[in-house]
């Protein structure tokens, strides 16, 4: 499914106090896409995430996601459409500590009162390295682990596209590295639509498309 991003604005406040986290945003993201968007603190690269993704209104624009506008639905229609569709992925694991990590991965399933697939979840658990993890809860896993949880999480429910907020932000470079090489494995192997937001320029090199945000204006970097 192709998702078009027209003209986005975010404006908060008014008169004297009026900030512009985004200022007309405009990108293509295609099906299968591997999209990097980088810029600092501050800059309007999460603001951005949360409009594309549904989490969050544009002040003016549009998100079409195919030929539907994800923003004129009701808000109870935005939440299916995001359980659905649409996996996340965020620098803090949201882990809920009282649960497994088998548990963790299949709550979107149980929200959504869906069958949770056996075959599918061990599959995931593979390719994380989380097989023999499943039973474990959260403060016994390492912070990569809990972070693989949480990708198989965003999985579960077989979205269509994957949205990454700072994923390795709470990571040393290692597991960090390890991570990102994980995802973009499961996202080729599943033919998974993917958009990481960044401040680290070698996440953001792994990206087909890459492109900058700097004082909310979206940019798109030319290959080399």
């Amino acid at each position: 499914m192709e998702i078009q991003v027209k003209n986005i604005s975010k404006i908060y406040g008014t008169k004297e106090s009026r900030v512009i986290a985004l200022d007309s945003a405009s990108m293509t993201i295609k099906e299968g896409d591997f999209i990097s968007i980088m810029g600092p603190s501050g800059s309007g690269k999460s603001t951005l995430l949360h409009i594309i993704s549904g989490v969050d209104h544009p002040t003016s624009g549009m998100v079409l996601y195919g030929n539907t506008d994800i923003h004129k639905g009701s808000d109870k229609e935005m939440s299916a459409f995001r359980r659905q569709k649409i996996g996340f992925i965020f620098q803090q694991f949201h882990l809920l500590p009282v649960l497994t990590a088998r548990e963790n991965i299949i709550m979107p399933l149980l929200l959504d009162k869906q069958k949770v697939e056996e075959d599918y979840l061990q599959k995931l658990a593979t390719l994380l390295g989380l097989e023999n993890r499943l039973s474990h809860l959260p403060y016994e896993l390492s912070g990569g682990q809990q972070q693989r949880v949480a990708i198989a999480r965003a999985l579960i429910a077989r979205p269509d596209i994957i949205f990454a907020d700072e994923p390795t932000g709470n990571l040393d470079s290692k597991s960090g590295g390890e991570v990102m090489k994980m995802l973009c494995q499961i996202r080729k192997q599943m033919n998974k639509t993917l958009v990481v937001i960044t401040h680290d320029s070698r996440i953001a090199q792994m990206a087909e498309h890459r492109f900058t945000i700097i004082d909310g204006k979206l940019s798109e970097v030319n290959a080399s």
